[in-house]
């Protein structure tokens, strides 16, 4: 059983982590929620308890065993460090680590083993990867490990969900009529498609889209794999959802790609055309897995396949996946409530 934290509890990630702890039934001995001071006294249900929502502290972290963040960047620098100094291990949710060198970045179904340092150890800080590209690489991994991935360009259609709280509150305030004064999604969301997912950066994409380029080579091991993104808001409460096409560097039949991907963990094949059957993101929501359809052959390059692949993005996009990495730790990592 292990004392876990959760630092930006009070969001709609960190209450996701609540339920995910829940109803995965995770070890938890005592649940720690944490947050800025204007949620501080809060409280949050957790198996039919109240516990109340403190500000984060040293001697706090001093008797986590487990971390799991979800407080955006700026806070994870701050506190991410404290928290591993103290002897908890992190599990970050933000970018602020993701690219680092000696930070693995781990989504459980494809690179598991980087969880542990090359002695064996556990890392002490582990970072959750984006959401658009957890999803993604899950599908992406028995198919490069049996054809070998040469690039993939990959359209994606994104929750407001994925501005948490403010990007909810925007598209029920403008649906209902009302203006929103906050442009948390630089334009109208509510019927309306904005092809702009965070900043710009200088080279013209966003820093949402060179998350995916990046994030994607470093998990799936191969600087090799090239990837084209364009990263998309679209008026859908839960679930994001991608259009990819792969090339791959070898021939495959069809019929073997769909067996990888019914045997592949983590993943869910809805593909029947005839019924008019393929993922939605309406009845993604809520769910673990990742839901891939629209399994076709690109008819116009050799070696190449389309993909539809949809997500809950606060569940396996981002608390789910940090839930799944605490759980690589269970029996590895020794309480320290069993020596206090």
């Amino acid at each position: 059983m292990y004392r876990v934290a959760i630092l930006g509890a009070t969001g709609l990630v960190g209450r996701t982590m609540i339920q995910v702890l829940e109803a995965r039934q995770f070890p938890v001995s005592d649940l720690v929620l944490l947050a800025s001071e204007k949620s501080a006294g809060e409280q949050i249900r957790f198996k039919n308890k109240a516990y109340t929502v403190q500000t984060p502290s040293k001697e706090i972290f001093e008797t986590v065993d487990i971390a799991l963040f979800s407080a955006g960047a700026s806070v994870s620098k701050v506190w991410a460090k404290v928290a591993a100094d103290a002897g908890a291990i992190v599990i970050d949710n933000s970018s602020a680590f993701r690219m680092e060198p000696n930070v693995p970045l781990v989504v459980p179904e494809v690179n598991p083993e980087k969880i542990f340092t090359s002695e064996g150890s556990i890392a002490p800080i582990i970072a959750n990867p984006n959401c658009s590209t957890i999803q993604m690489v899950v599908v992406l991994k028995p198919l490069h490990d049996a054809y070998r991935i040469k690039r993939v360009v990959v359209s994606t259609y994104q929750s407001v969900t994925g501005k948490g709280k403010k990007g909810l509150e925007a598209l029920e305030a403008e649906i209902a009529g009302k203006k929103f004064e906050t442009y948390t999604h630089f334009h109208p969301i509510a019927f309306n498609v904005v092809p702009q997912v965070d900043e710009f950066t200088e080279n013209g994409y966003t820093k949402e889209e060179m998350k995916m380029i990046n994030e994607t080579k470093k998990i799936m091991g191969d600087e090799s794999i090239e990837v084209s993104p364009t990263t998309v808001r679209v008026p859908v409460y839960g679930g994001h959802s991608e259009a990819v096409n792969i090339e791959f560097e070898k021939p495959f039949e069809l019929a073997d790609v769909f067996r990888l991907l019914e045997q592949a963990e983590g993943v869910t094949v809805v593909d029947n055309p005839a019924e008019r059957k393929y993922p939605l993101p309406i009845e993604a929501y809520g769910k673990d897995d990742v839901f891939v359809g629209r399994i076709r052959r690109d008819l116009s390059r050799e070696n190449a396949l389309n993909l539809w692949i949809v997500a809950d993005n606060l569940r396996k996009g981002a608390a789910t996946n940090a839930v799944q990495i605490a759980e690589k730790l269970v029996g590895k990592l020794e309480p320290k409530t069993l020596s206090v």
